[in-house]
């Protein structure tokens, strides 16, 4: 093994461990990331027509074709708050579900998340690439007895592998196509209280984790329609995951979690030394029943993990994207960008959602690069998600008025190495 070999070996071994010790959540379009890799995050994800890193692939795999060979080295620590707050006593009537009054904060804050990739030129007009990443907002670690036990949360872990060929044609224009192989697997804690609504209460939750496995693709373009004018494309299919085997009787379909197809559709435009993005992004959440069914009436008409069963209750989201690349000098480059989302959880979905309060609207970003030479760029970004909140009424106890407040912010800081 020479030099060179054993330093990929280490970095992949590194990043391996990293993936899947819990470290997938990012700043997010409602779960999905809304950017990856450290440039597109310091754009808050705009960037659809950019072709500036390896990871770009991830965004839209045309990108590839412009690009000589290279490599992505991210590491980033993402940092979300979240917590919920009860307002008003249980009524204490038989047949309701009331919890206790009270604020209660998740204890899982800081988080590393990795992102490698690589792009090799093929001739002139062809690049093929390999990108590894990870996704998921998902995750709560309560430490009081939510729902009557405790501790109360689910973590979902998701990692993507992502190869990638990518054709340039008639100079200024490009596609690329990328299947993904997915791995995702998932935990629930001290949801006991709901084995009365399930069709197999021991496969509810408290049993570890569970994996599954899925498989889809995302294929994009890009072109160049003037010299100060780029559009991009990039659309991502469903992602057909296996059941989560485990937790059967917790998501509908017997265990299922599918991952939503979206779509991206942007433009770039250069003046006066500045490239500035507009893109625009939908998620089909609706798609996914295990996420979008409602929890009433739902969870009265089909136990849960059974074919219509109760879920999340999210709503499609469409989110808006600006970035702007400002190169300072030859040594410096600037970057900004912010995001404005819809909001995937409505009011009266605030029950479920204690345990996924994905309730983040806006990013506001930042970031900067350090040109070392033609091939090597240290970059460095920070995002701050807005705190948000949603109010609705417990569903479950309706005698009581009682209320639950969602709220979350987030923090995410990172550095990468591109060569």
């Amino acid at each position: 093994m020479t030099k060179l070999q054993s330093h990929i070996t280490k970095i992949l071994s590194l990043f391996i461990f990293l993936s899947f010790s819990g470290l997938q959540l990012n700043a997010t379009d409602g779960y999905l990331s809304n950017g990856i890799g450290v440039q597109y995050k310091s754009f808050a994800g705009a960037g659809v027509a950019f072709k500036i890193s390896p990871l770009g692939a991830a965004t839209n795999p045309a990108s590839l074709a412009f690009l000589d060979t290279g490599y992505d080295i991210n590491i980033s620590i993402f940092n979300p708050r979240r917590d919920f707050e009860v307002v008003g006593n249980p009524s204490q009537i038989p047949g309701t579900f009331g919890l206790a009054p009270g604020k209660v904060e998740s204890s899982s804050e800081m988080f590393f998340i990795p992102a490698l990739a690589a792009n090799w030129k093929w001739g002139a007009n062809k690049s093929i690439g390999l990108a590894f990443y990870g996704n998921g907002g998902m995750n709560t670690n309560y430490e009081s007895p939510v729902f009557g036990m405790d501790p109360t949360g689910v973590d979902l872990q998701q990692m993507f592998l992502q190869p990638t060929i990518a054709f340039l044609f008639a100079e200024k224009h490009s596609i690329g196509i990328s299947p993904i192989i997915a791995y995702q697997r998932f935990k629930a804690e001290g949801l006991g209280a709901f084995g009365m609504f399930s069709s197999n209460p021991a496969a509810l939750t408290d049993n570890g984790y569970s994996s599954s496995t899925g498989f889809g693709a995302r294929i994009g373009y890009i072109g160049d329609l003037h010299e100060m004018v780029s559009v991009g494309l990039s659309y991502q299919t469903a992602i057909s995951m296996g059941e989560f085997e485990e937790y059967a009787g917790l998501y509908a379909e017997g265990g299922g979690f599918d991952i939503p197809q979206n779509w991206t559709a942007g433009v770039v435009f250069n003046a006066m030394l500045m490239e500035i993005a507009f893109d625009v992004k939908k998620i089909y959440y609706s798609d996914i029943q295990s996420i979008a069914n409602p929890m009433l009436p739902n969870l009265m008409q089909a136990p849960l993990g059974m074919d219509g069963a109760a879920g999340f209750g999210w709503e499609d989201v469409m989110v808006y994207k600006i970035g702007i690349n400002y190169p300072v000098n030859e040594k410096w480059i600037l970057r900004a960008g912010y995001s404005f989302g819809d909001q995937p959880v409505q009011e009266s979905e605030v029950m479920f959602n204690i345990l996924a309060p994905g309730v983040i609207e806006q990013h506001i970003t930042f970031g900067f690069s350090r040109i070392i030479n033609y091939e090597n760029e240290l970059s460095f970004f920070v995002m701050r998600g807005v705190s948000n909140n949603v109010v609705g009424a417990n569903p479950l106890d309706p005698p009581s008025g009682q209320t639950i407040d969602l709220r979350m912010d987030q923090w995410e800081f990172g550095m990468g190495y591109t060569f």
